[in-house]
């Protein structure tokens, strides 16, 4: 989860400008959403017994967190190994070419017949998912003016929220109707709608778009200037020392534990909520559905509100730290408690927590790595903290299996929540 970085004062916008750049960040939103149904959907299916069963995974815990560990591991190297296609092809082609790549995935899953084809497509859907993440960035960083990023940013990272609070209910609803396998040809026919956005709606500058009057190409270029001369004005470093400027730095690996620990709470728990709900707390499918989504659409309001009020407090740590002790609390408690619906409702909020943290974590990242490598910096946390958390699923599946119950995954969880805690926590007295 990596947005655009950059650190810059607003520029004008004369009142007779266009605002194409607001509708490409409207599609930017929309891909970002159809991308959360797909990927997801396994999230859903480890609840079904048809699918289960078709992929021999009933009983089979450890099974069904490959089903998203898979995915997040192919989803993390196309991150690092296949944005630099953007800067050849374009963001235009490239996006194009990757929701391409995931229909095709997704109809590969429908066809499948074996659990080794499944897992293969949900490879070639982590491939195609994770050439897209970094051209979201790509577009901001070319049609936004620096001090306007911040604004488009928060409306396509809203999306990491509204997202999986709409694909809960959605995918839910069309499995019961329709079962599995037209479920995945569904999504890929859905798919068609960002694919003709992109392709149809957008350029990869604004120069080149019939659609941005003189005005509002004028203060696009005026920032993307006065960004490229503050740039230069800094001088060029080499790459050893942009990395020892933070690599050598223990503030960047507290901040970096905590966002791995992070990243495990948050994709664990999305991979295994509606199975839990479901299985364990015998919830009925469509309630399943619906109180799969609630943390995420609190989770949104904690991200909108979260971010204003650290920068009005102008510390970040301690939020990070909140972020995670609110996880720990609901998701434990919620395991323990007795009542069902007091369960999903104690870890829904565990969950929504979760989301005070993201805007706490990438404003720590700008604060703790100097300007001139803050990009590496970026990259490299955001990279060891997918890497590590591509895991957090099929460790779930097994100490499910180990445990004989849900409650043992859930509390590796909270164990985990600790460890970010720490971290946080060390930051925090530090008044960062």
């Amino acid at each position: 989860m990596q947005p655009a970085i950059s650190d810059s004062a607003a520029v004008a916008i004369p009142a007779g400008a266009s605002r194409q750049r607001f509708v490409l960040v409207g599609i930017l939103l929309v891909t970002l959403l159809v991308a959360y149904l797909d990927r997801v959907n396994v999230s859903v299916l480890v609840a079904d017994d048809a699918f289960l069963a078709a992929m021999g995974l009933t009983g089979d815990a450890v099974g069904k967190g490959w089903l998203m560990t898979a995915f997040l591991v192919a989803y993390g190297l196309a991150n690092v190994v296949l944005s630099p296609l953007g800067d050849w092809m374009g963001p235009r082609k490239a996006m194009s070419l990757s929701i391409a790549l995931w229909g095709g995935a997704l109809l590969l899953g429908g066809a499948a017949s074996s659990l080794a084809v499944m897992l293969a497509a949900r490879v070639a859907l982590g491939l195609g998912e994770g050439l897209q993440w970094p051209m979201q960035s790509k577009y901001v960083k070319n049609w936004f003016p620096p001090g306007e990023r911040g604004k488009a940013n928060s409306v396509w990272l809203v999306g990491l929220m509204i997202g999986p609070a709409a694909a809960m209910p959605f995918f839910t609803f069309v499995v019961r109707q329709l079962g599995w396998r037209p479920s995945f040809f569904l999504l890929a026919a859905i798919g068609l709608l960002p694919l003709s956005l992109v392709w149809w709606l957008t350029t990869d500058h604004p120069r080149e778009h019939k659609g941005v009057n003189r005005q509002e190409l004028e203060a696009i270029e005026a920032g993307l200037k006065a960004e490229a001369e503050r740039e230069a004005s800094l001088g060029a470093a080499d790459f050893w020392s942009n990395l020892g400027s933070f690599a050598l730095n223990y503030r960047f690996w507290l901040l970096t534990g905590f966002y791995s620990c992070f990243a495990s709470v948050w994709w664990g728990t999305m991979s295994w909520l509606p199975s839990y709900l479901k299985e364990a707390r015998g919830f009925s499918w469509s309630s399943m559905g619906l109180w799969s989504s609630l943390p995420y659409f609190v989770g949104g309001l904690c991200v909108l509100g979260f971010g204003w009020l650290t920068d009005r407090v102008g510390r970040r740590a301690p939020f990070a730290a909140l972020s995670m002790a609110g996880a720990v609390a609901g998701i434990f408690f919620g395991a323990r408690a007795s009542d069902n619906s007091t369960s999903a409702a104690l870890i829904s909020l565990g969950i929504a927590a979760v989301a005070i943290g993201l805007p706490a974590a990438w404003t720590l990242a700008q604060q703790i790595v100097p300007a001139r490598a803050v990009g590496a910096g970026a990259g490299m946390m955001n990279g060891v903290g997918n890497a590590l958390s591509a895991f957090a699923p099929v460790l779930i599946g097994y100490f499910i299996r180990v445990s004989g119950g849900y409650e043992g995954g859930l509390f590796f969880l909270c164990a985990l929540g600790l460890v970010g805690l720490a971290c946080a926590s060390v930051l925090a007295l530090q008044r960062l």
